[in-house]
């Protein structure tokens, strides 16, 4: 009940300030209107979609529920910037009186919301459903020998396995992967949200990964939430290496080392991420030291390790406008190649999503990194 409450409360703030707005088209205002009041109802149901005994009815209703959040997250982010656009207008027309036409420009707002955030969210599903794009980026490592220049890792992120993601589009992701005939594999956490009992089948194809070295794996934030050591064991049944807190060494002495996530700490049994830890043992000649980690600020703490390159994800980019703006106030890089000091970190904005199908001004990707000699 606390729930349809306040998503009542949120959906009625809508409702009274775009339907007077929209009176002058009819229908667009009962268009609105019932949009809002099946989103009222839809939206809780979508966040408590589990608690269903039939898996094909929770998947089914966390879908509606994910495509109407998508599209009332646009349409209240538009209207705050609406009531602000017509609080300027209100100050103007108390400044020069007679300037613009108060009514005229609150149904033309209110209508330019309900249209830009239905464009938004239609736009946005289909770059979120689509297979993720692949991104080539050379990284330019000072020292870095011969034998390693050129070397290649296809890393893949934040995939979010789950209620609206399943085994077919996986498998499009892995395709592409393959393709790519990378030297190794990197998957960097989130990507799975439920149980191995319900997703098992649906992560299968990640067995068909191929490449010089092998695919290797750290938790995310998520797989905490879908139980962790469940998962670890699937993924190394799978061929997938789990890498916590610990590192292998490659071809020509790379040395690449993997960390639980940031939170890991947090859960029962979990190891706390430890960047230091993996290199424990680890050859001190090594011509370069790669970290893969979910989340972007393990960083601090890798520099300190003497890693050369991380690889990250988490945070997706944002996903859709505008919350790529705000990213930022949680992690310290939200995507692309950065760098800390002498230490290289490339965050990626995920392969997949999480909740709304919905990605807007921050596109999926597929990564194909190359190790370079810097000049």
């Amino acid at each position: 009940m606390p729930l349809y409450l306040f998503s009542l409360l949120l959906h009625g703030y809508l409702a009274l300030r775009l339907l007077p707005g929209l009176a002058v088209w009819p229908p667009a205002q009962w268009l609105l209107g019932l949009t809002l009041l099946v989103s009222t109802l839809m939206l809780p149901l979508g966040l408590t979609a589990r608690r269903f005994r039939s898996p094909r009815l929770a998947d089914r209703m966390a879908w509606a529920g994910m495509l109407f959040m998508g599209l009332f997250s646009s349409l209240f982010v538009l209207s705050l910037l609406r009531d602000a656009g017509l609080l300027l207008a209100w100050g103007l027309l108390s400044l020069v009186p007679g300037a613009l036409s108060l009514d005229a420009a609150s149904a033309n707002s209110a209508a330019a919301v309900l249209l830009l955030g239905g464009l938004m969210s239609l736009i946005g599903f289909f770059n979120a459903r689509r297979t993720a794009a692949v991104v080539r980026v050379d990284v330019p490592i000072t020292g870095l020998p011969a034998e390693l220049h050129g070397f290649s890792i296809a890393q893949i992120s934040d995939v979010h396995v789950g209620p609206t993601i399943k085994r077919g589009y996986l498998q499009a992701i892995v395709d592409v992967v393959n393709r790519l005939e990378a030297d190794m594999v990197a998957v960097t956490g989130d990507l799975v949200d439920g149980t191995v009992s319900e997703l098992a089948d649906h992560v299968a194809p990640l067995s068909g990964l191929k490449s010089v070295h092998g695919t290797y794996f750290v938790t995310g934030n998520h797989e905490y939430y879908s139980g962790a050591h469940a998962w670890i064991a699937e993924l190394n049944r799978l061929g997938v290496r789990v890498l916590m807190n610990e590192h292998v060494v490659l071809s020509h002495g790379l040395v690449l080392a993997g960390v639980a996530d940031w939170s890991a700490g947090h859960f029962d049994r979990s190891p706390r991420s430890d960047p230091h830890a993996a290199l424990v043992g680890a050859p001190t000649s090594a011509p370069l030291r790669l970290l893969l980690a979910h989340q972007p600020r393990t960083a601090v703490e890798a520099h300190k390790a003497g890693f050369d390159l991380q690889l990250s994800g988490h945070t997706h980019g944002g996903q859709f406008w505008p919350w790529n703006f705000f990213v930022r106030f949680q992690q310290p890089f939200t995507a692309g190649l950065h760098k800390l000091e002498s230490l290289w970190v490339y965050t990626s904005r995920g392969t997949g999503y999480w909740g709304p199908p919905k990605r807007f001004g921050a596109p999926s990707e597929i990564t194909y990194l190359r190790l370079m000699t810097a000049a």
